[in-house]
């Protein structure tokens, strides 16, 4: 088996962290949880169900990420794959052995959990994420003939891959910032349907009309900013 690496942004998710970290299977080697300014119990209670945990006092998912990636990129052996999940158990951390099985069978560099509307629970995806999600695919596909149907956080990709996208949003635009560059760079990629439920807890960003809003703008300003590339 190839090593593989989990890293999860998480901003006070104490009631659902240790759930998420109880189902990632056991053949994950490292399980990197990075508190994003959480001011519950999300890293005691991560810490206890045996996570590495790391902190990142600027808010925004895109820092919590590159703490994650910083910390691999300092260890000694690194991992082949690295998965990036959510912590608010929306995803099916058990789904992690089919988001990876296309990168080992198939040597595919980038695979997406694609949030199929028949996997998903009902009220799990609001109507500005549907929304939100179709729009940004769209245009994808229109301006860079992109297969892309869903900017689903539950991901993975080679580690070597990743290192070459020279990730850079702090915030929103993370997820579709990997998707744009995986494309320019001509990255192989495929999406495996996952299943998808409600959240336990409040979403940071779906959850509020702020954050939504920010979110949008974020994804449009990187797909034209791309586009013009």
């Amino acid at each position: 088996m190839p090593k593989i690496n989990v890293i999860i942004p998480a901003y006070n998710e104490a009631d659902s962290i240790g759930n998420v970290i109880k189902d990632i299977p056991r053949t994950v080697e490292e399980v990197v949880v990075v508190s994003n300014n959480s001011n519950d119990d999300t890293e005691v209670n991560a810490q206890n169900a045996g996570a590495t945990v790391l902190t990142e006092s600027r808010k925004g998912y895109g820092y919590a990420c590159l703490k994650g990636m910083d910390y691999i990129a300092n260890k000694a052996v690194k991992p082949d794959i690295v998965v990036f999940l959510d912590g608010d158990y929306s995803d099916y951390p058990e789904e992690l052995t089919k988001i990876i099985e296309p990168i080992i069978n198939d040597d595919k560099d980038f695979v997406i959990g694609a949030r199929v509307k028949r996997l998903r629970e009902a009220g799990s995806m609001t109507i500005p994420q549907i929304f939100g999600n179709w729009l940004a695919t769209f245009l994808m596909k229109l301006m860079f003939g992109s297969k892309f149907t869903d900017l689903g956080p539950f991901r993975a990709i080679k580690y070597d891959k990743l290192l070459a996208l020279e990730m850079e949003d702090k915030t929103y635009g993370w997820t579709v910032e990997m998707q744009l560059k995986a494309l320019k760079q001509k990255f192989t990629y495929i999406e495996v349907p996952v299943k998808y439920r409600n959240r336990i807890g409040i979403s940071k960003v779906s959850g509020t009309i702020k954050g939504a809003i920010f979110a949008g703008v974020k994804i449009l300003v990187w797909i034209f900013k791309y586009s013009f590339k």
